[in-house]
C-alpha cells in the first residue's frame, strides 16, 4: 500500500517548545515523519502557509460548553457534542473538553454517553467530558441555577467517574461543599479534579490538595479571592506549583494586569487558556437560552438581562492572540497555554501538545496579521 506523505512550509513553527524559523514539516500517513529546513525537496507537494501563519500543535480547550449553535446541556447527544467540536475546529481548537453546566444526575449520565459514543465513533476532537457542577458552592454559582447545585452522595463517585479509560473526566467542584474523601476517590479512579465556582479557604484547599486535586477553573471568576491574610483559591493557584490553572483571556473576565500577575505567578506551563465558550461561537446567532434566560451578545461580553456574565463569547484563536497583547505571555507562551499545557494537564504530553516525528500532523494554524494592527 502507498505511504500518504504530505508537508508544509511555515515562516514560523511553534513546536510546543519554541518557535523556529523557516521550517517543512513532512508527515507519512497521518504521522510526523521529518522536520527540514524550508529549502528542502521532500518527495512529496508542499503546501506553502502564509508568511504570517504559525504552524502549531493542535489548540486543545478543556472547557467548552457549546458552539456552532449548540450548547451540551441541550445536546446531550453524539451530534450535539460533534457539532460543537467542528465549530470551534474552524477557531484552531483540534481537542476539547465539551463541557455540562451544573445538571441533574441523569444528565451527568447523558452526557459521559454522549462523549463515550462520540469517541467511539471517532468523532475528530472530543478527548472526554467537563462536568462543571453541580457540587459547587451556592454563594459562586455564576450562571449555574441553584436548582441545579446538588451534595454528592457515595454513589456519585462511581457516576463521575464512569466515562473511565474511554477518555479523559473534568470534574470542577467546590472543595467546601464536598466530604472529605470524596477529591480522593475520583482521583483513584481517573478523574481530574478542579476546584471552581467555590469559597474555598486555603486551608480547605490545601486539603483538597492533599487528596489529588490539581487545578482551577476560569481562575478569578467565581472563587474566593486573593487577600492579605486569606489566599483563597486564587491565592492557591498563585502559590502552589502543584496546580494548574485556566483562564479567560477575553478581557471581560480578567482584567489584564490581574491576568498578567497570575501569569507571571503560574507561568505557560501551568495557566491554560480556555474559552468557556457558548453556543454563539462558530454561529451566526447572537443570543441563546440558558436555563430558561436569554444570553446575548454585547459589546464582545456574554450576559444575561441583568448584564451579568454568562459564559464567554471566546475563540482559541482570539485567547492566544489577547494572551499575547494584553496578557504579558509571548507568542511562543500564548501558545503553549493553549496546546502544550492543556496537554500536560491532561496528561496526554506523549501524544499532544507538539511537533515532533512520531507524533500525530494534527496541527494549528494561527494567523498573527491582526498583532501588527493592534
Amino acid at each position: 500500500m502507498a505511504v500518504a506523505r504530505q508537508a508544509w512550509r511555515a515562516r514560523h513553527l511553534f513546536d510546543g517548545a519554541q518557535i523556529l524559523s523557516d521550517r517543512i514539516v513532512v508527515a507519512e500517513d497521518g504521522i510526523v515523519s521529518a522536520i527540514l529546513p524550508a529549502d528542502a525537496a521532500p518527495d512529496c507537494a508542499v503546501e506553502d502557509l502564509p508568511d504570517d501563519a504559525v504552524l502549531s500543535p493542535g489548540f486543545i480547550d478543556i472547557q467548552v460548553n457549546g458552539g456552532g449553535g449548540v450548547m451540551l446541556n441541550d445536546s446531550l447527544t453524539v451530534e450535539g457534542v460533534a457539532a460543537i467540536c467542528a465549530a470551534h475546529a474552524r477557531f484552531g481548537t483540534r481537542f476539547l473538553l465539551p463541557t455540562l453546566i451544573s445538571a441533574s444526575r441523569a444528565d451527568i449520565a447523558r452526557a459521559i454517553a454522549a462523549a463515550r459514543e462520540a469517541i467511539a465513533q471517532g468523532v475528530p476532537g472530543v478527548l472526554g467530558v467537563h462536568l462543571e457542577g453541580p457540587f459547587i458552592n451556592p454563594e459562586r454559582n455564576g450562571a449555574h441555577p441553584l436548582a441545579n447545585l446538588l451534595r454528592p452522595e457515595p454513589s456519585d463517585i462511581d457516576l463521575l467517574a464512569s466515562l473511565g479509560p474511554a477518555g479523559v473526566t473534568l470534574v470542577t467542584l467546590a472543595p467546601e461543599r464536598v466530604p472529605e474523601g470524596f477529591i480522593r476517590a475520583l482521583v483513584d479512579r481517573g478523574v481530574r479534579v478542579c476546584a471552581g465556582h467555590s469559597n474555598a479557604t486555603a486551608a480547605e484547599m490545601a486539603r483538597a490538595r492533599a487528596e489529588g486535586l490539581s487545578g482551577v477553573t476560569h481562575l478569578f471568576n467565581a472563587m474566593s479571592q486573593l487577600g492579605s491574610r486569606e489566599p483563597g483559591v486564587v491565592g492557591a493557584a498563585m502559590s502552589d506549583l502543584g496546580l494548574a490553572a485556566g483562564i479567560i483571556a477575553d478581557g471581560h473576565h480578567v482584567a489584564w494586569p490581574s491576568f498578567q500577575a497570575a501569569f507571571r505567578a503560574i507561568g505557560p506551563q501551568r495557566m491554560m487558556l480556555v474559552t468557556d465558550a457558548m453556543a454563539t461561537i462558530g454561529s451566526p446567532r447572537d443570543a441563546f437560552e440558558l436555563f430558561g434566560e436569554t444570553i446575548r451578545v454585547s459589546e464582545g461580553r456574554l450576559v444575561n438581562a441583568e448584564g451579568r456574565l454568562a459564559g464567554a463569547h471566546l475563540d482559541m484563536n482570539a485567547a492566544i492572540l489577547n494572551a499575547h497583547r494584553h496578557g504579558g505571555a509571548t507568542l511562543a507562551e500564548a501558545l503553549a497555554m493553549a496546546s502544550t499545557a492543556p496537554a500536560a494537564y491532561l496528561g496526554l504530553s506523549g501524544s499532544h501538545g507538539r511537533i515532533a516525528p512520531g507524533r500525530k500532523a494534527i496541527f494549528s494554524v494561527l494567523r498573527t496579521a491582526a498583532l501588527s494592527s493592534a
